[in-house]
């Protein structure tokens, strides 16, 4: 593991001690931002006590040549929680970065998916399944990875690393264990996905001869899928359909291309949709939805609430300004 060589390198370390010991913290990405500020401290040797604001200011402009302004600010915001602690250690008596400004924003929109652009997706994938047998179950598999992550919001690194213990037939659910923020959740499954997943079930229990593989959607040589597949199987849908597009940047807004996990953001926006078209209030839904896609707190599944429709820019934007928190 790559050590701190700076003048705070001792402090730095105690920092991380702290959070991960004392405040719980586990991979905790406060290293990452806390390395690169150890390492420009080295190349720059400036003393303790030239750690004034225009020190950082240099150190935010040097960062933002080739960093993004929600990566600097985040560098800043972590290294304001380093002084605060190095304060209370009583090596500094005031927090340097106190008056240092955030960069302006630039957001990022995400591609989100109509309802029926994802139908259209589906089909266009299930046309395309080889149909020689050593291919055909592979392929069936990464198709009803894409389906469950377009019917049940689930996040790409999930449909892959789920095992045949986590499905339960008869109560039509599957259990994801230990994604981000080491959630586990137990998720009934709508009635399209469970349709095909039990085909690709019954597909495979057909065509292989060996049912050792213990992931649930299986991959060759006793493993499982990869993201890498999924991912490959989605490009050449979304370019099937004419939906594939180049990241555009117009001003200070970054639109992205469709992903996989766009079809996660198109799930919470559509479900939301169907809660107003029924003249139900979607506020009642959102612990509900919350939990079904994992999120820490329903708060950040509130910020679907922003985009009315998959097509409506506004709306993107202002999601945009609160989406930090939700993959």
């Amino acid at each position: 593991m790559r050590r701190f060589e700076s003048f705070l390198a001792e402090p730095l370390g105690q920092y991380l001690a702290y959070r991960r010991d004392s405040l719980g913290y586990r991979n905790d990405p406060t290293r990452f931002y806390l390395l690169a500020f150890d390492q420009y401290l080295k190349n720059k040797g400036p003393r303790r006590r030239r750690l004034f604001a225009r020190f950082f200011l240099e150190f935010r402009a040097q960062m933002h040549k080739s960093k993004a302004p929600h990566t600097v600010n985040q560098m800043l915001s972590t290294l304001r929680g380093l002084f605060t602690f190095l304060i209370r250690q009583g090596l500094y008596e005031h927090n340097p970065l106190q008056d240092v400004p955030a960069l302006p924003g630039r957001w990022f929109i995400p591609f989100v998916f109509t309802e029926q652009q994802i139908d259209e997706l589906l089909a266009a994938l299930s046309k395309r399944l080889r149909k020689c047998p050593e291919e055909f179950v592979t392929d069936l598999a990464l198709y009803t990875a894409l389906v469950l992550l377009a019917r049940c919001g689930l996040r790409i690194s999930e449909p892959v690393r789920l095992l045949s213990s986590h499905y339960r037939k008869e109560e039509k659910t599957l259990y994801i264990e230990k994604t981000k923020f080491k959630k586990d959740r137990l998720i009934p499954l709508p009635e399209t996905a469970w349709q095909e997943l039990e085909n690709y079930l019954a597909v495979r229990k057909a065509c292989l001869r060996e049912e050792e593989n213990p992931y649930l959607l299986a991959g060759k040589a006793q493993r499982g899928l990869t993201r890498e597949q999924v991912y490959g199987l989605f490009r050449t849908g979304v370019k099937e359909i004419g939906l594939s597009q180049p990241r555009r940047q117009h001003g200070n807004m970054t639109f992205g291309p469709p992903t996989p996990h766009s079809l996660r953001h198109a799930f919470a926006i559509n479900t939301l949709k169907r809660i107003r078209q029924a003249a139900r209030d979607p506020q009642h839904a959102l612990p509900v939805l919350a939990a079904y896609m994992g999120h820490r707190k329903y708060q950040y599944t509130a910020a679907y609430l922003k985009v009315t429709e998959p097509n409506d820019v506004q709306g993107l934007v202002e999601f945009a300004k609160s989406r930090l928190d939700l993959v």
